[in-house]
């Protein structure tokens, strides 16, 4: 398998990015690692190898990215409207570096958002707020709103609330997008969510369904059996939904 590794001054967040790229073709597989994980996280919890055979065969090239988490909604020593504006810096990192850098190596016109846990709310964070730029969105044991308190995962803004929070987090948002082009464009992307039936974010991926069915915006949604939040279940998850 091919694998490469790539390094650069970040612009927009003023510091070294690292990302892994696994394949040489097909459709281009944007990754997000789970909660203040790294860039290696996906393959080292064997995601990659079980995503081999198609990786191998030209139908999925993968690019890891890394995450900086601990600079921005697991800052806690930062102001809550600091850890925001820090997620905004990281997504157009993504958007004006890490994107326009997968095109130029890959000219597939498929693309596909994904992550596992905090990396679930990154990718469908970004696929609903500019879905003209995805094909494909698939999101493994999500939390969707960083607001949300269950069991021991606290608001991740202390209370804090703002416009900025509202437009980064998809439950608050899309319940009152009426944009026609926008909604089109989410439409006509093929969107898989998975979580466990024990899992504590269960509630929170059904009032997402409940959302987009209002919206009249085609989904699956797959409950597995117990938390299923761990690598074992997401390796079984990603050649079924990738």
């Amino acid at each position: 398998m091919q694998r490469e590794y790539h390094q650069w001054w970040s612009p927009n967040l003023s510091r070294n990015m690292e990302m892994l790229i696994f394949g040489h073709g097909g459709a281009k597989v944007l990754i997000f690692p789970t909660r203040g994980a790294r860039f290696f996280e996906y393959e080292n919890l064997g995601l990659v190898n079980a995503l081999a055979d198609k990786v191998n065969a030209g139908y999925l090239q993968l690019y890891c990215v890394d995450s900086i988490d601990a600079e921005s909604m697991y800052c806690f020593w930062a102001h809550p409207h600091g850890r925001i504006i820090r997620h905004i810096q990281y997504e157009e990192y993504i958007l004006q570096e890490v994107l326009p850098l997968m095109t130029e190596m890959n000219t597939h016109p498929y693309t596909i958002a994904h992550g596992c846990s905090l990396g679930a709310f990154h990718a469908a964070n970004i696929f609903f707020r500019h879905p003209h730029l995805f094909n494909k969105l698939v999101a493994f044991s999500g939390r969707y709103d960083l607001t949300w308190q269950v069991e021991s995962f606290s608001d991740l803004f202390d209370g804090f609330y703002s416009d900025d929070i509202y437009y980064h987090t998809p439950t608050h948002f899309l319940q009152n997008l009426n944009r026609e082009d926008h909604l089109r464009h989410i439409m006509n992307s093929d969107i898989t969510f998975t979580i466990g039936d024990a899992d504590p974010f269960l509630e929170n991926n059904h009032l997402l369904s409940h959302i987009l069915n209002q919206k009249g915006v085609t989904h699956q949604m797959y409950e597995w059996k117990g938390r299923a939040h761990r690598g074992r279940y997401w390796r079984q998850m990603a050649p079924l939904y990738l």
